[in-house]
């Protein structure tokens, strides 16, 4: 019973989503298409002013190209901002800008590490079918695996060999 209260106890442990470079640039990308958006429907909307103020459908067009681009470039800050994940007493918390999904601590089966290919991935009681695949920098996978094993010690914990992974890999190319 003191178990059980001192697991309750923890205080949440954050760990920031790591994006890839491609990411990054992507998200590069479609700020300046925000940014365009704003700039273009700005100089129409100038253009406009100087001419029949007059049409429903004009204005409706420039408030929602405004509301779009600005929506946009919103969504992407949070998920800059807001992606990460957080290790609470009693769940898994994926939080993807204004996304949140939620595992329970209970549910997960084991975790394993895949030094070839480097992920971190956390198997849950169904362990075939469902897993989640954790992309924080590398050296806080440890500090991610005790977070876990901390409030649930039945959460078990290995690792493969990159050289496991290829004759995993050869095994299922020839079934």
């Amino acid at each position: 019973m003191a178990d059980q209260t001192q697991i309750e106890n923890f205080t949440p442990e954050t760990f920031k989503f790591r994006f890839s470079p491609i990411m990054l640039a992507l998200f590069a990308l479609l700020f300046v298409l925000c940014g365009a958006g704003i700039g273009l429907t700005t100089w129409q909307f100038i253009g406009f002013l100087g001419g029949d103020l007059s049409s429903p459908y004009e204005w409706m067009k420039f408030i929602l190209l405004y509301i779009v681009s600005i929506l946009l470039a919103v969504l992407l800050i949070a998920m800059l901002v807001r992606s990460r994940y957080v290790v609470t007493d009693k769940e898994l918390i994926l939080q993807f800008g204004f996304i949140k999904s939620k595992y329970k601590l209970s549910k997960i089966y084991s975790v394993r590490l895949f030094k070839g290919s480097r992920k971190l991935t956390v198997y849950f009681d169904d362990f075939k079918t469902e897993y989640t695949v954790i992309v924080v920098k590398e050296e806080w996978y440890d500090a991610f695996v005790k977070a876990l094993m901390k409030r649930n010690p039945r959460i078990s914990y290995d690792f493969t060999t990159a050289e496991e992974e290829e004759n995993w890999k050869n095994d299922r190319k020839k079934k």
